[in-house]
């Protein structure tokens, strides 16, 4: 039994505007110990799938029209008040993208750090002190008993990205979602979070969905890859299959827009156009206007998720009729 499973999920937002289908039927699984991640340029719904699982998104003006999340045998979508405290912050944990704005900038760190323990788990402020620290420890803060004390704004925004990453691991999850948590970071640091955070899941044995829009880190870090674009699925299969014989167009335009890619001297490759206004949504595929290999019934035949090998599935229907 998968430790969570998503199905048909919709999360729409209702403005003045209009209705903004930002999640339109996405479906996945996830097992014990594994690592998906979920590629998109921003705007492709990632965030947003991963927000309505962990009951973040602010309702008005979002709204959770359909779908299911089954974690451990509990719908995390229509669970009690009761049950979704005992699972979210102890059991699902989340690591945000900018550690300023989900760090309380009046409180120190200590107080914010050990806050999961004591709401959980229910032992003493000391007890919980002593954890947190060694937590600071685990993930490479030195001189942590000091630093313990200090406000985050005393902090670098690699060490604000260490801290968050402890308060999502103090309580030992058995799932952890990264919502982009390099993305301000240099590149040295960068991948010492995410070798910590490849560290921290061997010793836990958690499951763990990294949210991303860079291709090169997913390679190095995930077992299994799937493509959003639009609110919905374009493409998923093993890291491997997805790296070595991507089928959908915008797959392979992602691909091609890696800048450690391009020959030396040349121009960088961008995906022509605009991403899609999500509140003119229509069941045919959602690339089509940007895609080179488009041709009139891509813009209005329904575009359906098809597995087209064991674990391998795309969104293209010309790909599909073996056409490109």
């Amino acid at each position: 039994m998968s430790l969570l499973s998503v199905t048909d999920l919709r999360t729409s937002f209702h403005t003045r505007n209009g209705v903004y289908r930002a999640v339109d039927g996405v479906s996945f699984s996830l097992e014990r110990g594994e690592t998906l991640g979920i590629v998109g340029e921003s705007g492709s719904g990632k965030s947003v799938t991963c927000y309505s699982i962990m009951g973040l998104i602010p309702q008005p003006p979002g709204r959770i029209e359909s779908g299911s999340a089954i974690f451990d045998g509990v719908d995390l979508l229509r669970c009690t008040p009761a049950q979704s405290r005992a699972i979210r912050g102890k059991r699902v944990a989340m690591i945000f993208q900018d550690p300023m704005t989900s760090l309380n900038p009046y409180l120190r760190v200590s107080d914010q750090l050990i806050e999961p323990l004591l709401i959980h788990e229910k032992i003493s402020k000391a007890d919980a002190r002593k954890r947190g620290l060694e937590m600071l420890e685990a993930v490479g803060i030195n001189d942590a008993e000091r630093r313990m004390n200090l406000y985050p704004h005393e902090f670098s925004g690699g060490m604000r990205q260490r801290v968050m990453i402890a308060m999502a691991l103090i309580t030992r999850p058995e799932l952890l979602i990264a919502d982009e948590p390099t993305t301000a970071l240099d590149v040295t640091v960068q991948a010492q979070i995410l070798e910590l955070i490849k560290a921290m899941q061997r010793e836990l044995g958690m499951a763990v969905i990294f949210i991303t829009h860079d291709l090169g880190v997913v390679s190095g870090l995930c077992d299994r890859v799937q493509v959003m674009y639009g609110g919905r699925i374009a493409e998923t299969s093993d890291t491997r299959t997805l790296f070595n014989a991507p089928r959908h167009p915008y797959t392979r335009a992602l691909q091609r827009s890696i800048p450690a890619l391009q020959s030396k001297g040349t121009e960088l490759y961008t995906i022509r156009g605009m991403p899609p206004d999500l509140s003119k949504t229509s069941p045919a595929c959602p690339f089509a206007p940007r895609c080179e290999y488009a041709v009139d019934a891509c813009a209005q035949t329904p575009a359906r998720l098809v597995e087209v090998a064991p674990g391998h599935a795309h969104a293209c229907l010309r790909a599909q009729r073996g056409e490109i």
